[in-house]
């Protein structure tokens, strides 16, 4: 079972999301984690929403310090940093530098804000929207990474 950890800065939404793909697509030969730089304690409840309405398992999905991988025994095969900042914070501490994926995914939770308290009647809608534009892309770049490992 090879591990992949996802980080992020908040660990409330996009490596949330990505930890999410890999545990339910890809289980039989992958197990995902995710953390933050900074973590937010708190996954995002539009996050949660859209996961379950998804079919996705939510109970075992926390927020927490990537410091936390740090010391434990898990040891991964590959660590994909999902934004600048991660990237920039996780690189120069993380014990294995060649393992690590750099991917600037867009973060949602600016537009999510502002829909959150706009007027807007569909708002909630529009967030849902945003969350799948960011698990589009996640879901797309895992799926083409995994493919390419296993050649």
């Amino acid at each position: 079972m090879k591990k992949l950890l996802f980080v992020c800065t908040g660990n409330s939404h996009r490596s949330i999301l990505a930890e999410s793909v890999v545990n339910k697509y890809h289980k039989d030969k992958f197990a995902g984690y995710s953390a933050g730089s900074k973590p937010s304690g708190i996954i995002n409840k539009y996050v949660i929403k859209y996961l379950n309405e998804n079919n996705f398992e939510t109970k075992n999905l926390s927020s927490k310090n990537f410091n936390k991988f740090l010391d434990e025994k898990t040891k991964f095969d590959q660590v994909f940093t999902v934004c600048n900042n991660a990237s920039n914070e996780v690189c120069p501490v993380w014990p294995s530098p060649e393992k690590i994926i750099h991917w600037d995914i867009e973060d949602p939770v600016h537009i999510i804000n502002e829909l959150e308290n706009s007027e807007k009647t569909n708002k909630e809608e529009l967030i849902s929207l945003e969350i799948h534009k960011t698990y589009s892309n996640l879901e797309t770049r895992i799926n083409e990474w995994i493919k390419n490992y296993e050649k």
